[in-house]
């Protein structure tokens, strides 16, 4: 007989020869039963189950004749199936666990990220990893902004799904580097995945299909950048459409005056016009407010209403779809909820304003809006005037409360339940 630290060596070998079919079968067991019961399969049985199986499959190799049997590379050959057997079921119990009961293509879309990439904010910081692809019928991207998009990362909150994290990061690549299309996937570390194609040249590429380009003079807000949705109301009537480039004008040099133009657009000098080619992208094209002109994609109908008018006046519309919601998303993150009450008669607020009353200090809550009663229950309280019935969001401290009044506030709940106690 060999000597023992070569009898252990046979056994070893011999139990990872006969140990995996007994281990794929324990793993087998351990997810089904997990998966359809929900109850773990005892590790006992498991183990006997795999020594009788390791026992068949030595057999039928001719491992087992009388001169192995005797020796003590038995005993660790049951010891590593027992091992082997023990972890397969140990991990076909885990995927039993964690695989969803019923699931779908679009369920598999919805999955959140992993809890290890947030951040103490319950935040998440997408990084863009690997090189940046081309998009297929566009031409290559510049080595330059390759680079720039390779290095740039980004910020969201940590409890949107996957989906809504590459459709938001698709629309601020798009938007910050004037890219023509992007297309993005990002995995569960938080890690994203871009292909790009480049700006496209001239304004007629921009132009949607149907649409029909008009310029007007129009006093700018501030921030107004390429692709925002605008109304811009006249004399006549009033006209929602893209923007697709803006300009401000004043005593400022052109340098110091961010403008949102088409990439290609030619740039008109005192001797004449120069072609240039694809201009380098900017971070974030938007105007710094002023007079200006606006170039607007509209129908043909309402182009006709706009090249009739002198000058219109321009308002941003909002174009978030779940934005409204990520403040609220941290609010509660960090313990805070939010309640809906009315003042009663006689209370603490009656008769009182936000300032006099401090209800920060006094009751650790804020109020984040408030909507006057009826003038038929405030007109007495309030010298008999006419008062309309509307919220008042971000009120300040000046603004009088009368019994009747809603408020809104938001606060953690101990606060939020003493807050009403006194007041409401």
């Amino acid at each position: 007989m060999a000597s023992l630290p070569v009898e252990f060596l046979f056994g070893i070998y011999l139990g990872l020869l006969t140990g995996i079919v007994p281990a794929f079968v324990s793993g087998t067991l351990g997810f089904f039963f997990k998966y359809l019961t929900g109850v773990t399969l005892p590790g006992l049985g498991v183990v006997v189950l795999a020594v009788a199986i390791a026992g068949i499959n030595g057999g039928l190799m001719g491992l087992l004749d009388p001169a192995v049997a005797s020796s003590p590379r038995v005993v660790t050959a049951i010891i590593v199936v027992m091992m082997l057997s023990l972890y397969a079921h140990s991990q076909g119990d885990k995927l039993g666990v964690a695989l969803p009961k019923r699931f779908s293509l679009r369920r598999l879309r919805e999955r959140t990220l992993s809890a290890d990439v947030l951040d103490v904010f319950g935040g998440v910081t997408v990084t863009i990893t690997g090189a940046v692809g081309d998009v297929e019928g566009y031409p290559p991207l510049p080595a330059d902004l390759r680079g720039k998009i390779a290095e740039s990362t980004w910020s969201f909150p940590g409890d949107l799904p996957i989906s809504e994290l590459e459709s938001r990061l698709a629309d601020r690549l798009r938007t910050e580097f004037d890219l023509a299309d992007v297309s993005v996937t990002v995995d569960s570390g938080g890690r994203a995945s871009v292909s790009a194609a480049p700006p496209t040249g001239t304004l007629s590429r921009s132009v949607p299909k149907g649409k029909r380009a008009v310029s007007i003079t129009a006093l700018l807000p501030t921030g107004v950048a390429r692709g925002d949705e605008v109304v811009a109301t006249t004399e006549d009537a009033s006209v929602r459409a893209m923007v697709l480039s803006a300009r401000t004008t004043g005593d400022d040099p052109p340098e110091s005056r961010p403008a949102v133009t088409p990439p290609d657009e030619d740039v008109v000098t005192d001797g004449g016009t120069d072609e240039v080619g694809p201009a380098a992208p900017v971070a974030a094209p938007t105007t710094d407010g002023g007079e200006g002109r606006i170039t607007l994609a509209v129908d043909r109908g309402e182009a006709t209403t706009l090249l009739s008018a002198d000058r219109a006046r321009v308002r941003v519309c909002s174009r978030g779809t779940h934005r409204e919601f990520e403040l609220v998303s941290l609010l509660r993150r960090a313990g805070n909820r939010f309640r809906r009450v009315t003042v009663r008669a006689d209370g603490a607020l009656d008769g009182t304003t936000i300032g006099g009353a401090s209800v920060r200090d006094a009751y650790g809550v804020a109020i984040l809006a408030v909507r006057e009663s009826t003038p038929s229950t405030t007109a007495k309280k309030r010298g008999g005037e006419s008062v309309e019935s509307r919220w008042r969001f971000s009120p300040r401290g000046d603004v009088a409360l009368a019994a009747g009044d809603e408020l809104f506030v938001v606060g953690r709940t101990d606060a939020l339940d003493a807050f009403v106690e006194v007041v409401a």
